[in-house]
């Protein structure tokens, strides 16, 4: 039965209306260039971009495994996001955000010139194949959202109840995927018209009303908590673990058991180790080229790009988290009500849907079930521009009509747009669950990109050719060896990088090195620190007084007390909802010391 009442109802067709107002309105803005409609026209502020790139990470898809996460492996849940990995944004903040920022690039693809020039003549290869494995990304992520989106809509609105005003039949097996072409369509709208300028405002709201859903649900959860005792196992409530997993869940839910071995994380210790591994070169290779990269591009200079990324973390985790754990203490006191049974066993993915739709007063219902559609719509709206940003700047103008006008433009980000959701939804149909998409993207296709990305930023001798080789070998091992292995992705993932990597080797010294001139310039514009001696003697021919980057050593400082911030903030609205104060405030004073510290050593250090 619908649980949505009319107030329910009505702050979600409020919020749905508004999203359309607001790409009606801005579409003149948008019209005014093609950076106005693709970077805001880099004129917005650091606080607003970080926050919208916030939004567009709080996705639905994500909260739904996340919940699922938390619920069956407790504080340890707080380390399988570093598949992400989700410590790259520490990694931006400190460094790789205002490197990127001073290329002044639109995307990644034509960042690739400031870094292998115009003239050499693998830069076409590689800037074609970066444009390849944005778009790869992009559609993973548009049906990764899909995909949540539909299983969450589902529980709210049965299709029973709205099959008698339908004037057509819909299989049971598509009505998930009905719903996510609804609601993707509005979301399409208002991305398309308005740009980057409807997209951050659409953020904006979002966030305010999941702000508030996800502290009511904390408030809920703790007041249903209050005087009762979680039926866990034992250190459930330790974020710490062994090299074996040992939570047993046998006595309490088996099918928790079963999801474990399912996940392929009862090894825990391994699979942290190859988390962390990946995790590092991943981060150290920058941004992927989507929603994120975008935004940091979209900041007015290097410095708020860097303040930007740090911004992430700090409005993200503590708000996600208190919704994530509030929904799962209202899980395990209530599971036998949830009814997440289906004929292939526990989908526990299911676990959000079915909480909120119980346990939330209406009102407060319909907050959160608007915040999470809008959680949908703003990831599915950036990584939208993302694709958009690619197809029409990295294909069409740059090889099809580069002198082409301003409405031809705008005319082709709208049919661009069209098309990307139109592949998107149909990849969508052949997709089971959401955590098989989110292991390919983040296991397999990913690993592909790693070798090439990192060694641009640090290897002066790395090549067009090294890149262009490095990625091509990735890319396509990570399309066959799904069809070769079973098991995790992850577990793939070195071999995925040795073959990167070696591509990356051959490739570059394939080629002679890329022109000094070209080498220079990127250099003393983008003061990388790493292997550029070379370079950096040629540099001091020309310009003696010319002050070389040797902050690694602090940069590298700053990473770890980011990431122990970070885990802080993460780990705060957890032990607050379960009572467990005393760790609450050990977490609260670490998270103190590192914030002044960082102060001294990060924020006042912060340079254009």
């Amino acid at each position: 039965m619908m649980q949505l009442n009319i107030w329910d109802i009505t702050i979600l067709v409020v919020y749905l209306l508004s999203m359309l107002v607001i790409g009606w309105m801005l579409r003149k803005k948008a019209k005014r260039n093609k950076e106005y409609y693709l970077l805001g026209g880099k004129t917005l502020p650091w606080y607003l971009l970080g926050l919208s790139d916030a939004s567009d990470m709080f996705d639905i898809s994500g909260t739904m495994w996340m919940v699922a996460l938390c619920f069956v492996y407790g504080m340890k849940s707080i380390w399988i996001p570093w598949l992400w990995p989700v410590f790259n944004q520490v990694i931006l903040m400190m460094f790789l955000s205002k490197w990127l920022r001073r290329s002044n690039a639109t995307t990644g693809a034509e960042w690739l010139i400031t870094r292998f020039g115009n003239e050499d003549k693998f830069i076409k290869a590689s800037h074609n194949i970066v444009v390849v494995f944005a778009l790869l990304s992009c559609l993973g992520f548009l049906t990764y959202g899909f995909i949540g989106l539909g299983k969450f809509i589902e529980i709210f609105i049965p299709w029973s109840s709205i099959q008698p005003y339908i004037p057509f039949h819909i299989a049971p097996q598509y009505v998930a995927h009905f719903y996510g072409i609804i609601f993707s369509l509005f979301a399409m709208f208002y991305a398309i018209l308005g740009g980057m300028h409807s997209i951050v405002l659409g953020d904006f709201i979002k966030y305010i009303i999941m702000t508030i859903a996800c502290i009511c649900i904390a408030i809920i959860a703790m007041q249903h908590l209050n005087g009762k005792k979680l039926l866990v196992p034992d250190d459930w409530l330790n974020p710490f673990f062994h090299w074996q997993l040992n939570l047993n869940w046998k006595n309490i839910i088996p099918a928790a058991d079963q999801k474990i071995a399912d996940d392929g994380f009862g090894m825990f210790g391994l699979f942290f180790m190859m988390m962390l591994f990946k995790g590092v070169f991943a981060s150290a290779a920058g941004p992927a080229p989507n929603y994120d990269m975008q935004k940091i591009l979209s900041t007015r200079s290097p410095i708020e790009a860097s303040k930007m990324s740090g911004f992430v973390s700090i409005i993200l985790l503590p708000i996600r988290y208190s919704m994530i754990i509030g929904l799962t203490v209202l899980a395990l006191l209530y599971f036998p009500q949830l009814h997440i049974q289906s004929a292939n066993g526990t989908d526990f993915e299911k676990i959000l849907p079915a909480t909120i739709n119980q346990f939330l007063p209406h009102g407060i219902l319909g907050l959160a079930v608007t915040g999470l559609l809008g959680s949908f719509m703003s990831t599915f709206s950036g990584t939208l521009n993302a694709a958009q940003a690619y197809i029409v700047n990295d294909i069409y103008l740059k090889y099809i009509q580069p002198k082409a006008t301003n409405e031809k433009i705008i005319s082709l980000n709208y049919l661009v747009g069209l098309l990307v959701v139109t592949i998107g939804i149909i990849m969508g149909f052949f997709v089971k669950n959401i955590n098989h998409v989110l292991q390919w993207i983040v296991g397999a296709l990913y690993g592909g990109y790693i070798a090439a990305n990192m060694l641009k930023w640090y290897w002066w001798r790395f090549n067009a050719s090294g890149f262009f080789w490095g990625m091509m070998s990735g890319i396509i091992a990570a399309l066959i060896f799904p069809y070769l292995f079973s098991g995790l992705p992850l577990f793939h993932w070195p071999l995925l990088f040795v073959i990167s990597l070696v591509g990356s080797i051959i490739g570059t010294y394939a080629a002679p090195p890329t022109n000094m001139i070209v080498l220079k310039k990127f250099y003393t514009t983008v003061k990388p620190w790493g292997f550029w001696k070379p370079v950096l003697q040629n540099v001091l021919l020309d310009n003696p007084t010319f002050m070389a980057n040797k902050q690694w050593g602090l940069d590298f400082f700053n990473v770890v007390l980011g990431i122990i911030a970070q885990l802080c903030l993460t780990l705060l609205p957890m032990y607050w909802v379960v009572g467990v104060h005393k760790p609450f405030f050990i977490n609260l004073i670490i998270l103190t010391v590192i914030a002044i510290i960082l102060y001294k050593t990060w924020w006042k250090k912060l340079e254009n």
